[in-house]
């Protein structure tokens, strides 16, 4: 019973330790043509390889294997034919015990007997590598990456610690042993004296401004002013379009006077509608038997009723 116990304890712990330090235990930074980056302790230039810790717990990386043979992927291959093509990370290097956000540099293509950083992964930097870190059971494949051929002194890294995408980092930007991302504050002045030292490119663009400011004011009162003109022809126009119609309707009104003048004198100032109503009232009256003897002649005597005219 209790060995069953201890069993499932086992199951239970041993894949979450590995998923554990799958996640933490990364590739970081791959530099292979060096000539003028770090050097090792015997004042040489190598290849290197960076490994970063990038959880904040620590971990010790010793036991494990780095190889740049693609045959290990081979799922049949036997454990210690695939510990025949890696190199293991020493047990005897302190170093390797990585605490939170650690890093820490291998040299390739060296001989483990220069120290426990050195290892004989072989790295050819003329061609695409490819380099994978595995478990110490050298089944487990941890992480791996295919670095690119690249000019000397650049390395490829991820473009964070821990992050997914590698990126191509040129010689003054390469970070051995140090996290790949560095924020450095840069105040506006310092970087307008960093990116223009002479100070030409600030006098430009503050000529531009200014030619820029006095071509748009140019074009704003160009546009003001022809529309103060225009404002202006108008109100030049108006009037004479007023005297006009003023004088059509005085020469209409002087018609219709002399019109009514007219019939005025022929009716001796009796009115048209007056004049029909006189007519028909005799007529009525002639009717009515109201008239004289004479054959031929109507007399209208005046007489007072409602049609007369006050």
């Amino acid at each position: 019973m209790r060995r069953l116990l201890t069993y499932l304890i086992t199951l239970l712990v041993i894949p979450s330790v590995y998923a554990q330090v799958s996640k933490s235990i990364r590739l970081n930074e791959v530099l292979l043509n060096n000539t003028q980056s770090i050097v090792d302790e015997y004042d040489n230039h190598g290849a290197w390889l960076e490994i970063a810790n990038v959880s904040h717990s620590t971990y010790n990386i010793r036991g494990m294997y780095i190889t740049t043979d693609r045959s290990v992927l081979d799922k049949e291959m036997s454990v210690p034919e695939r510990m025949k093509r890696m190199s293991m990370i020493p047990n005897t290097e302190k170093r390797t015990q990585l605490t939170g956000r650690q890093h820490i540099v291998f040299w390739l293509n060296s001989n483990p007997a220069k120290g426990g950083t050195h290892l004989t992964v072989p790295a050819d930097g003329s061609k695409p590598l490819w380099i994978a870190l595995y478990d110490g059971n050298a089944v487990d494949l941890l992480d791996s990456v295919t670095v690119p051929v690249l000019p000397e002194n650049t390395s490829y890294a991820c473009k964070r610690d821990g992050s997914f995408e590698w990126v191509v980092k040129a010689v003054d930007a390469v970070t051995p042993g140090q996290e790949n991302y560095i924020q450095m504050e840069e105040s506006v002045v310092q970087r307008i004296k960093r990116e223009d030292p002479h100070g030409f490119g600030i006098t430009l663009l503050g000529v531009g401004i200014v030619f820029s400011c006095l071509a748009l004011l140019f074009v704003v009162f160009t546009i003001f002013g022809a529309y103060m003109r225009h404002k202006q022809e108008l109100k030049e126009i108006q009037p004479l379009k007023t005297v006009k119609a003023v004088k059509d309707e005085v020469s209409d009104m002087a018609h219709q006077t002399s019109v009514i003048l007219k019939d005025g004198m022929r009716t001796r100032g009796i009115d048209k509608e007056v004049y029909i109503a006189v007519i028909s009232m005799a007529l009525k009256q002639y009717q009515d038997d109201v008239h004289d003897v004479e054959s031929g002649i109507i007399t209208i005597t005046p007489k007072h009723s409602n049609w007369t005219r006050v």
